[in-house]
């Protein structure tokens, strides 16, 4: 398919075959996309995140650490993207993080300081520190879009997501000051929010199993969410069929966020 043909970008947050950032770049590249890709530093994490890339079909993948958490990091893999790559289109937020001891029942008021501020660091702000590195690749290719990866429990409490869900509510918030801020330079900035999906990441929730346990009972459609449709709703939005939507948080879970009861 031609839809994201002559595309080129850069995704985060491959970590397996199984992360929603591996379902994301399979759709971009089906739909013509060329995707750059990230990786914690490390070579068992590069090992992780080139099967996970090759296990969508992308051969010989291009691939640079960077540890999210470091401004340098940072720095380091937009300069060398830029250096190797015509131009920037695209720029794929999948990464979070929170101390997974404090992923469990009744566990948040025990929250630490430091645990929190990691938490809103890696979950959050590094949507920020991304696109200030991407504005100006993205202006002189003419625009572009940024996405990032929420859910539900930013806006509500899932028993055991505690700091993470404050951290996707800080994501979620800075996608609509960085769309209102980006818009000028024709940059389009919006979150997906995901349904539950059984990842690396999310393994460390407490309450993984029984929110994929209780989507299908709850959920319109009355299934859990596969990767696919949320790697083909991140197609459309990067694609010029979402031009004009910038700033939105689309949820593709099914549609368990309208049911109250």
């Amino acid at each position: 398919m031609t839809l994201l043909q002559g595309k080129v970008g850069l995704v985060f947050g491959v970590a397996n075959d199984r992360s929603y950032a591996t379902s994301i770049a399979q759709s971009l590249t089906a739909n013509g996309a060329v995707c750059a890709f990230s990786h914690l530093p490390g070579e068992k994490n590069e090992r992780r995140t080139r099967k996970g890339v090759e296990s969508i079909g992308i051969a010989d993948p291009w691939l640079f650490p960077c540890d999210a958490g470091k401004d340098e990091d940072l720095d380091a893999v937009f300069a060398a993207y830029a250096r190797t790559h015509r131009r920037l289109d695209f720029v794929v937020h999948s990464i979070a993080f929170a101390e997974r001891e404090w992923l469990a029942f009744g566990k948040f008021n025990e929250t630490p300081r430091a645990a929190y501020l990691s938490a809103i660091d890696i979950s959050a702000y590094t949507l920020v520190a991304m696109a200030r590195r991407a504005r100006p690749l993205m202006h002189d290719s003419g625009g572009g879009s940024i996405l990032a990866m929420s859910y539900y429990g930013s806006e509500k409490v899932v028993p055991g997501y505690n700091v993470m869900g404050v951290a996707k509510a800080a994501l979620e918030c800075s996608m609509r000051y960085l769309a209102a801020e980006l818009g000028s330079s024709n940059i389009r900035v919006n979150t997906i929010s995901g349904g539950p999906l059984r990842t690396l990441a999310s393994s460390a929730v407490g309450g993984i199993d029984t929110m994929l346990e209780h989507t299908p009972q709850r959920a319109p459609l009355r299934r859990n969410i596969e990767g696919r449709e949320v790697g083909d709703t991140a197609a459309f939005l990067v694609s010029d069929l979402g031009s004009g939507i910038t700033g939105e948080n689309l949820y593709v879970d099914c549609g368990v966020n309208i049911v109250g009861v």
